[in-house]
């Protein structure tokens, strides 16, 4: 392999980046960035990356889970108190369920910017860039608002910062004491049987912490906070160069615009530009695999990616769907098996599944999405492997982006609140069902 450099990447074919016309104004944006704190430090990352490692042998189960992509606009308090309401919520069902450790990492405080099908969009005779994530541009569809503009990415940042700031204090503060999970409640409907299984679980575990507490006579400080993790998809290349850094008393460098950064389903060329960047840092990744993909390339880009073998180091998300799973998971098991490579497999049910309605509405069947994480489970069973993680878009808002679940939520139901500009994600008691599913499935 060539020298590696933060900028290394810059002499491969770089796709799904913006196009701005005013390259000074970029340049001198990025610089800024450069220049500013980072919004995540080495010793998280490599926390999260012994976290990983337990994942891939089967001691901890990943649950990555959050919006398809972040508005800037919805940075404030109850928007993003419910975001970690869900992720508790959901890890308290699987802890409970399944009696392992479960590593918590959102997609958050920087997953901004999407990867698009076209470069543009057309509408009633009128052609304009594609809106490629609130990172770039806006959803509105005039000139102004589709250009890309390079403000936004110190924009992006500064909300980025303002959200772990948030989440940090929470967590730090006491909101994610098991003392008491009673607070995290997001209010779902009462009657669901969801609803009264999590609350059985709740009880459960505060008479389970009340016992310990008391036998051993301890004021249980370890169980008033929980490891919290970031992630995005590092497809804004520019950006997240700007955020790569070496740390004092650490070898190589650093993404420190997340914990864990991963690689899209359309950027893993192994000679692309992504694929270079990401093989010289030190993070955690992620690479998205879908039924496209050809396994032997899959391979060479595992090996360049994780030269050494480093436990948690890499973690390949599959997403085939829930009709194609049978036929592509298998395969790539054995594949990535008889190359020696260790990583932590993570089931992404929600990209192979989505469809549009007659009206050209985007969206998901849960039914669809359960079907393909109950596969992949039995899948790597009967191979003697271990699904070591989910990786689900969804939301602690009562919307209405996906059909099916104890609501019973049909097509008509999609108008009364679908919020997503891009991807639709499960509503919270949509994560919560799925969440009792993986719990289950992990139990086995």
């Amino acid at each position: 392999m060539s020298e590696w450099s933060p900028s290394s990447w810059r002499e491969r074919t770089a796709v799904q980046q913006p196009v701005y016309d005013d390259q000074q104004e970029l340049d001198e944006v990025l610089q800024n960035v450069a220049l500013l704190p980072p919004l995540v430090t080495s010793w998280e990352v490599e926390r999260l990356k012994d976290q990983l490692g337990a994942a891939a042998n089967g001691e901890a189960f990943l649950l990555q889970g959050g919006d398809c992509a972040e508005n800037l606009d919805e940075c404030e308090n109850d928007a993003l108190v419910r975001k970690l309401k869900i992720m508790l919520q959901m890890s308290l069902v699987l802890v409970h369920g399944s009696r392992k450790p479960v590593v918590r990492v959102g997609r958050i405080a920087g997953q901004y910017a999407k990867p698009r099908s076209k470069d543009t969009e057309t509408r009633d005779g009128e052609t304009l860039p594609v809106y490629r994530g609130d990172l770039v541009n806006r959803s509105g569809f005039t000139q102004a608002e589709r250009r890309p503009d390079p403000q936004r990415l110190l924009r992006g940042y500064e909300r980025a910062g303002l959200t772990l700031n948030f989440i940090r204090a929470l967590i730090d503060g006491g909101f994610a004491d098991l003392h008491h999970p009673e607070n995290w409640d997001l209010g779902f409907g009462s009657e669901s049987q969801q609803a009264r299984e999590y609350h059985k679980a709740v009880h459960e575990i505060s008479e389970s912490v009340q016992f310990m507490l008391a036998l051993s006579g301890r004021s249980g400080e370890e169980l008033r906070r929980v490891d919290f993790f970031t992630s995005h998809e590092g497809l804004h290349l520019s950006y997240e160069q700007a955020q790569t850094r070496t740390v004092p008393r650490r070898d190589g460098w650093y993404n420190l615009s997340t914990h864990y950064p991963w690689i899209g389903d359309r950027t893993r060329d192994p000679g692309g530009a992504h694929v270079e960047y990401f093989r010289g840092i030190r993070n955690p990744i992620g690479m998205k695999v879908g039924p496209g993909a050809d396994l032997g390339e899959i391979v060479d880009v595992i090996k360049v990616l994780n030269p050494d073998n480093e436990p948690g180091r890499l973690t390949l998300i599959h997403r085939f769907g829930q009709d194609k799973i049978d036929d592509k998971l298998p395969a790539l098991i054995e594949a990535v098996r008889k190359s020696g490579q260790q990583v932590v497999w993570c089931a992404d049910p929600m990209h192979g599944n989505t469809f549009a309605t007659d009206d050209g509405t985007k969206t998901r069947r849960l039914d669809d999405i359960l079907s393909e994480l109950t596969s992949a489970f039995r899948i790597h069973r009967e191979l003697d492997s271990h699904l070591g993680g989910a990786h689900l878009e969804l939301t602690g808002d009562n919307v209405t982006e996906c059909i099916g679940g104890t609501s019973g939520l049909t097509e008509a139901d999609l108008k009364v609140a679908y919020k997503s500009q891009v991807d639709p994600r499960l509503n919270y008691e949509q994560a919560i069902e799925t969440a009792f599913l993986l719990a289950k499935e992990i139990s086995k």
